[in-house]
């Protein structure tokens, strides 16, 4: 309700700053060696270890992989190339990215939301989209596959916090603030559960309802939301047989090792083998097709068994920093009535730590199995650039947020 009240102040002033972001300004302004710089440091170096940690954890986890299948070659660094390569596209469209100010953005977000939607209704298209695994998630571009639900959960964190800003008048108002995004969410959602993509639905739904949070939407309708959904994704799992399936073998693994549980049991074997310190980087045996989805999915658990609980405690306290330096960043923007740029902040925050949580949890076995990959880390394209890209705009917003405490312009 704070935000909701700071966001109000939106609407109450004609131009230049108003007494409370003057204030804000000083206060944000005193001395202190980390404003003293371009950019926040702890951001840019728990993003940078998180992916160079995961560039040698892809290719530990995929080197039997790469070497037993045909059509990479037989190469061992086949993932390890890609990967490389992925990671230097997500820089270069990270830098092309930082260049932008925050208020093209802003005018450029519901066209980026509604060409999300398209290339999500292409995916579900026979013959359009690349079906791997019975799911058909992807649109083929010569050599590359990309998945466009990455890129919608960028483009959703920018549209929701646009449409929060300008509904904000309305935020009390069931009919006018909740029920237009609920209806374009739903949308996403039924196309994501086309493909069937159930994991990117969730983390979706959390990335905008949580902003509508965030922005002030009354707390009531909310709660009510809330119940909804929850009653809403019980439905959908009881309703399809593979995901009723992945429940009951979340719950005990071990009762159908080589069944439902399979996936679960051998990512607990691989946590188990690991104890403290793990067995040795490059010394995993579950990633020798034991295992599926060693280098996507259940890096963690590879991460787990090679390097042990510290190497997984590193992982998390690198997330929680990412995460905790996005709300900050995010805060700092809302200070200095930089609206927008706030709560996309705060929306990529919720994008990291949801995923990332799902992930590990799913990993851990405290959550049933669910087709997500740790961001920053795991193998793929899409969501390796769509992280760069999230990242690169995060900075941006503290840039920008630097500067004006500067007394500079954006």
């Amino acid at each position: 309700m704070k935000l909701g009240l700071k966001l109000g102040s939106l609407f109450q002033r004609d131009t230049g700053y108003s007494p409370a972001t003057s204030r804000a300004v000083r206060r944000l302004s005193a001395p202190a060696s980390h404003q003293n710089a371009e950019l926040d440091g702890l951001l840019i170096w728990s993003a940078v270890a998180l992916l160079l940690f995961g560039w040698v954890m892809v290719y530990s986890a995929s080197i039997a992989t790469a070497e037993g299948l045909a059509y990479t070659g037989h190469q061992s660094t086949y993932y390890l190339v890609r990967h490389g390569v992925f990671l230097a596209i997500g820089a270069v469209v990270g830098l092309v990215a930082f260049q932008m100010p925050m208020r093209s953005w802003q005018q450029l977000s519901p066209h980026l939301f509604i060409g999300g939607i398209a290339m999500l209704a292409l995916v579900v298209v026979p013959g359009l989209g690349r079906e791997v695994n019975g799911a058909s998630r992807w649109l083929p571009l010569g050599p590359i596959n990309f998945q466009p639900s990455e890129a919608m959960k960028l483009f959703v964190a920018l549209y929701a916090a646009d449409y929060t800003v300008r509904k904000l008048p309305y935020m009390q108002s069931f009919k006018r603030a909740f029920l237009p995004m609920a209806g374009v969410i739903l949308l996403v959602g039924f196309l994501l559960l086309a493909e069937p993509d159930f994991g990117a639905f969730v983390v979706i739904t959390a990335i905008a309802f949580g902003i509508l949070f965030l922005g002030g939407i009354n707390v009531r309708v909310f709660v009510l939301l809330a119940a909804v959904a929850i009653v809403g994704f019980v439905l959908l799992i009881w309703a399809s047989p593979y995901r009723r399936d992945r429940i009951f073998g979340f719950m005990d693994p071990f009762e159908d090792a080589f069944g439902k549980g399979y996936q679960l049991s051998h990512a607990l074997i691989a946590f188990g083998r690991g104890e403290w310190f793990g067995v040795g980087l490059g010394a995993s045996v579950e990633k020798l097709f034991y295992l599926p989805e060693a280098h996507t999915d259940f890096i963690l658990a590879i991460i787990a068994e090679e390097l042990g609980l510290v190497g997984v405690l590193v992982v998390i306290v690198l997330f929680a920093i990412l995460v905790q330096r996005a709300f900050a960043i995010g805060r700092r923007a809302i200070d200095l009535e930089r609206f927008f740029p706030g709560l996309v902040a705060q929306g990529i925050g919720l994008w990291l730590g949801v995923q990332s949580f799902i992930n590990m949890g799913v990993n851990m076995g405290l959550l049933p199995t669910k087709g997500l990959t740790l961001p920053l880390m795991s193998f793929g394209g899409s969501g390796i650039v769509a992280n760069c890209l999230a990242l690169a705009i995060l900075l941006r917003i503290d840039w920008e947020n630097r500067q004006i405490m500067r007394g500079g312009g954006t």
